[in-house]
């Protein structure tokens, strides 16, 4: 019997990286999964379901929950993972790539939260676990969007949980740091040395590598599962220490 045995599970963006590391540990564990993504007929794992939604698109989002909870007969959590990213300072972005980063990122989690939530007050172990990052919490070079985007999840994320929890639906985030995901290794893709890039990457994480998928979903297993039924309204940093920690340099 897993933890998640009967349990009911969304992840938005689980066709690829922390998304589908989560759909792929929550079925693991037990649960029943559907996978939203605006991907065209991803290559998941045996057993995950799989609905096409672009988290832009209202409309579209409304009816893609409505068809998981239909399928899935209900609907306990929610991991809202959808996101894209943004480079540079904040002079360096144009009107419109705000607007875009912001919608899809901010504005996306509130539509599938809001298409959700009739499914899950009808749930007796509702959670919503959302994907930030540490660019939430600390000062990073270089990405003052991303960065926006992701300050506002977590102050969302908050403003829900003090919302939701008389309702008996627990919010709470989970903000990784530098993940080694195809997000990433799209940016490296990009760098004039990607092999002297993705090694100050993985020098700017105290623990001195990038974050395994893996590891992100494991956290948020923690905050979406039952022995968890006390935390709302807070954040966990998968991150290798670079939030809290200030190493001495090797060597």
């Amino acid at each position: 019997m897993g933890d998640f045995d009967g349990l009911r599970a969304l992840v938005t963006g689980g066709a690829s990286g922390i998304g589908l590391a989560t759909a792929v540990a929550l079925q693991a564990a037990g649960a029943t999964v559907t996978v939203l993504d605006r991907a065209d007929d991803p290559d998941l794992p045996d057993g995950l379901a799989f609905v096409h939604a672009d988290i832009s698109d209202s409309a579209g989002v409304a009816a893609a929950v409505d068809t998981a909870v239909e399928t899935m007969r209900g609907l306990d959590i929610l991991v809202n993972n959808a996101a894209i990213g943004a480079v540079g300072g904040v002079e360096t972005n144009s009107d419109e790539e705000w607007h875009r980063v912001l919608d899809i990122n901010v504005v996306g989690t509130v539509r599938v939260c809001r298409a959700a939530l009739p499914a899950l007050r009808a749930s007796a172990a509702a959670a919503i676990v959302n994907i930030g990052s540490v660019a939430a919490t600390v000062g990073l070079p270089q990405r003052a969007l991303y960065s926006a985007a992701k300050g506002a999840t977590l102050s969302l994320s908050q403003a829900m949980a003090a919302d939701l929890l008389p309702e008996g639906i627990r919010v709470n985030v989970v903000n990784p740091g530098t993940a080694d995901t195809p997000w990433v290794q799209r940016l490296l893709a990009q760098a004039d040395d990607p092999a002297a890039e993705r090694t100050a990457l993985e020098a700017r994480q105290p623990h001195g590598r990038l974050v395994a998928a893996e590891e992100v979903a494991a956290a948020v297993l923690y905050l979406a599962g039952p022995a968890a039924g006390s935390t709302t309204g807070t954040y966990v940093a998968v991150d290798g220490g670079m939030q809290t920690l200030r190493l001495r340099p090797r060597g």
